[in-house]
């Protein structure tokens, strides 16, 4: 049997009691957060877990640095984020599905992703695998394995790009001056309205989306010597991606939102009224209006959804293109 990864498994414990100690996530929060992280960590690629911990040490520092307008502008604003473990796996469901099918097919002996393999046994064999022994390819090949690694880094790097990018443009676009305007219908509408985009918030997913690319450039050339010696192509290649997937992710993002997303805003305290506070509207002393979308979905399922379609699409497109 592999030895237990230490290291993944020390980091993930940190990250969690971390979160649970600030406040940005809850119990369960903290749980889920532990289960994807160790996961995810203990992938051999060493960039992918390095990507999550920038991106959870990023998009923390954001959610808390917008809480304080959050609270004004959103009824029953959970303090700091406090995010669940339902929003935990949303954020983080397609890289970690990526990042298994990664270690299954390539690295299938380590732990806990071994513990899976012994029930399939099959992951190599669909992808016609090369076994990846320290270092011995650049995971960002194209020409090994008839492109899969390739395809499944830019899954991860698809993911992370988008939710960043979704998460800077909600918590610091919401600080903009000027107020959003919808996507379908480029009409002003209250800050925290589902759908509401801005330039702010859009320069704000441009660079999460690049932050994201440079995050997993850097990594993946330190960390592996055929990277690094192909550097000039899998910079452009990361950072173009990366931040088409922060701006791209956050516009199909509002546009979910938009549509299937109901947005309800409280007239009398010039507040929005989130999806874990849904009284009917009946017996409400003050006046409600529905703004936008559709009651069809939730913002946690509009962030899956999202971040799924982006990070196939990224992975689709990258992984046939130099750039």
């Amino acid at each position: 049997m592999a030895p237990i990864p230490l290291i993944p498994l020390t980091i993930a414990v940190l990250l969690s009691v971390h979160g649970l100690r600030s406040r940005s996530l809850s119990f369960s929060g903290a749980v889920t957060a532990f289960v994807v992280g160790f996961s995810i960590l203990a992938v051999p690629v060493r960039t992918i877990g390095i990507t999550l911990i920038v991106f959870y040490l990023i998009g923390s520092r954001a959610t808390k640095y917008g809480k304080k307008r959050k609270a004004q502008l959103e009824d029953d604003y959970q303090d700091a984020g406090h995010r669940s473990g339902a929003q935990v796996l949303c954020n983080s469901f397609t890289a970690l599905l990526a990042s298994g099918i990664w270690c299954l097919a390539f690295s299938p002996d380590m732990l806990p992703w071994s513990l899976v393999n012994y029930y399939i046994r099959s992951g190599s064999a669909l992808l016609e695998s090369v076994p990846y022994v320290d270092g011995q390819w650049c995971p960002l090949d194209a020409t090994v394995s008839s492109g899969w690694s390739r395809a499944l880094i830019f899954v991860v790097l698809g993911h992370f790009a988008c939710c960043l990018g979704d998460t800077l443009a909600s918590e610091l676009g919401i600080l903009s001056s000027r107020p959003p305007i919808l996507i379908t219908t480029l009409k002003t509408v209250p800050p925290g309205t589902n759908g509401g985009v801005s330039v702010g918030g859009t320069l704000a997913s441009l660079f999460g989306g690049l932050s994201m690319g440079i995050t997993m450039f850097i990594s993946i050339v330190v960390e592996n010597a055929h990277c690094r010696s192909s550097w000039i192509t899998i910079f452009p290649s990361l950072v173009f991606w990366g931040s088409a997937a922060g701006v791209g992710g956050s516009l199909l993002d509002s546009f979910l939102g938009a549509t299937l997303q109901r947005t309800r805003y409280s007239v009398d305290k010039k507040i929005i009224l989130t999806d874990h506070k849904v009284e009917p509207e009946r017996g409400r002393k003050d006046t409600v209006k529905v703004i936008s979308g559709l009651n069809l979905l939730t913002n946690n399922q509009v962030n899956l959804l999202s971040s799924i379609v982006t990070a196939l699409v990224v992975a689709r497109f990258a992984s046939t293109s130099e750039t």
